[in-house]
């Protein structure tokens, strides 16, 4: 199960990272668009893109979402010498983790459930995900798989406390800085 959790934990993390971005999380969010610093999207000197030549407005390039075959690849690329998978188990895994990722953006796009439904919706994706996956697997290789899923969430858990460690150790010197600044006035 723990295992799962954190494949689950991961693959959450992207997706919502990769949504953020596409859907007003990236750069240059907010209003003026990156230009003119105002309201708006004006290009300067009062006029838009669109009176200037007939140019197109917001040809801006979004990044683009990452597949979910491709998420798939790489987590099951990590898992193959952990688990000593052959390939015809690192197919089958790579597909229903593929169409799990799928599933979980179609569960987190959906805006007639709640929150607390969509928990409940992903956890069971989660476990039933983990439930096909063991399916390909022998004894040896789900004892090995576990150990990989409990790897990856405490890799996980690391990175997030280095980030929260950095964000914390930022703010302490931002605070400092204003108040060094303060004194000096």
């Amino acid at each position: 199960m723990k295992p799962f959790q954190t494949l689950f934990i991961l693959v959450f993390s992207l997706v919502s990272f990769t949504i953020s971005a596409q859907y007003g999380g990236g750069y240059n969010n907010g209003y003026g668009n990156g230009y003119n610093s105002g309201y708006g999207r004006g290009g300067g000197m009062g006029m838009n893109r669109g009176m200037m030549g007939g140019q197109q407005q917001g040809s801006q390039s979004k990044p683009k979402e990452t597949p979910p075959e491709e998420t798939a690849g790489m987590i099951v690329e990590q898992m193959k010498p952990q688990v000593n998978l052959d390939e015809l188990q690192a197919i089958a895994i790579s597909n229903v983790l593929a169409d799990s990722i799928r599933e979980q953006g179609i569960l987190l796009k959906n805006e007639s459930s709640s929150q607390d439904q969509k928990i409940e919706q992903i956890k069971a994706l989660r476990e039933s995900t983990d439930k096909k996956i063991t399916s390909f697997l022998n004894p040896d290789q789900v004892e090995k798989y576990k150990t990989f899923m409990d790897t990856l969430k405490e890799v996980k858990k690391t990175k997030s406390k280095k980030k929260k460690d950095k964000d914390s150790k930022d703010s302490k010197e931002e605070v400092k800085e204003n108040t060094d600044t303060k004194i000096s006035e």
